[in-house]
């Protein structure tokens, strides 16, 4: 890709990155590394939270400093928007300018800005947002109409499954010869923790590691289905009378107060923990301790969790929906998740037979291996290449 040069929008990197945020950094860390063997040109372009441009603080993350061009963009997302429409292109041209004339400019969530005389690729991870709107918030919500309007000057679709990309030639009426899959991967290797003192880490937070514990890792919201977890959690105690705790670990996302009314309500809340926002490495010791990782989610564009989990060697017991079964493979157990019975008893068989166990922790790893960022990377090269052969 000789002379070619890539701007990237790394917006969604945040000072504690997760989700998409997470994503971008990867992508962009592992793209910089293929630049001298690929031969092509990277930069990227920042925009300040709405919070921060108000105060004057126009700093990128840290996590950007290490990279020479960093284009800074003086206007928070919720401003820019306004200008994305055919109107402003002259007003976006010559800030492709000022980022020396790239060749492709990538939006990496859910818009991409309408420079003309270079292509325009945009990631659209899901679309929960119009598939599910009761699972979205109202920010989501809003993607509707600005999509459509960024797919008018769109030249490549990035998405992360297969089954995203089916939702999104179904709901979004894209060709699919314009959508490119690149898949997501675990910010763990399988040896994460080996060269960490996990005395010392473990006592950073405020859980027994003696107490067994299934466990959830994401955000807490409705799309989750974390009620469905809880009930299940109810019903194993009751009947099996297990004696494990149930970990969640995850910020507040939205709609979060009938989640926690469940549990407030569970006889065995007492043996029901929240943990919010953790280090990588603390998470990463939940995960390779848990005896189950439990994903009723109903609707995953990926489902990374998933992923982190069989890489660090947790048994998973997942959602048969969207992408999670692409993920999984036959590494997991998939349950119908409007069913807590069904995931009740998928848990226990996993608690029960240690030989299952086993053999869902071996085959998750190995399915693990499948995914990288490097490879992430690479697919996301090939994609460019469609477009600049």
């Amino acid at each position: 890709m000789s002379a070619h040069k890539i701007i990237i929008d790394a917006t969604p990197i945040t000072p504690r990155p997760s989700g998409v945020g997470l994503q971008i950094a990867n992508l962009i860390c592992s793209l910089y590394s293929l630049q001298l063997e690929e031969s092509f040109e990277l930069g990227v372009v920042y925009q300040p939270g709405l919070k921060n441009w108000l105060r004057g603080d126009w700093n990128v993350p840290e996590a950007l400093t290490q990279y020479l061009s960093v284009n800074f963009l003086p206007l928070p997302v919720r401003i820019s928007n306004l200008l994305l429409f055919p109107t402003f292109q002259p007003i976006w041209s010559s800030l492709a300018k000022s980022w020396g004339n790239p060749d492709i400019v990538h939006g990496t969530n859910y818009s991409v800005y309408p420079c003309d005389r270079c292509f325009k690729v945009m990631n659209i991870y899901d679309v929960a947002f119009i598939k599910y709107p009761d699972y979205v918030d109202a920010v989501a919500k809003s993607y509707v109409e600005k999509v459509k309007r960024c797919l008018q000057w769109t030249d490549l679709v990035l998405t992360i499954s297969e089954s995203s990309k089916r939702d999104i030639v179904r709901y979004l009426n894209v060709a699919p010869e314009r959508v490119y899959v690149t898949p997501l991967a675990s910010r763990y290797c399988s040896n994460y923790l080996s060269t960490i003192n996990i005395e010392r880490l473990s006592q950073t937070v405020d859980y027994d590691f003696s107490q067994p514990y299934l466990l959830f890792v994401s955000n807490i919201e409705p799309r989750k289905n974390i009620i469905s977890i809880v009930m299940a959690f109810d019903l194993l105690k009751k009947k099996y009378k297990i004696e494990h705790n149930l970990v969640l670990i995850g910020r507040r996302g939205w709609n979060y107060q009938n989640i926690f009314a469940a549990i407030e309500a569970s006889p065995y809340k007492q043996h029901i923990y929240h943990l919010d926002y953790l280090s990588d490495e603390l998470v990463a010791l939940f995960y390779a301790r848990a005896d189950v990782f439990v994903y009723p989610s109903y609707y995953e564009g990926f489902g990374l969790p998933v992923l982190e989990a069989m890489t660090l060697g947790a048994p998973v017991v997942a959602s048969n929906t969207s992408s999670l079964p692409e993920i999984t493979g036959d590494a997991a157990i998939l349950i119908d998740p409007n069913d807590p019975n069904n995931l009740a008893e998928a848990i226990w068989e996993v608690i029960n037979n240690s030989q299952m166990r086993q053999k869902l922790i071996q085959k998750g790893k190995e399915r693990a291996k499948q995914y990288s960022w490097q490879q992430n990377a690479r697919e996301t090269l090939k994609a460019y290449r469609s477009l600049l052969a």
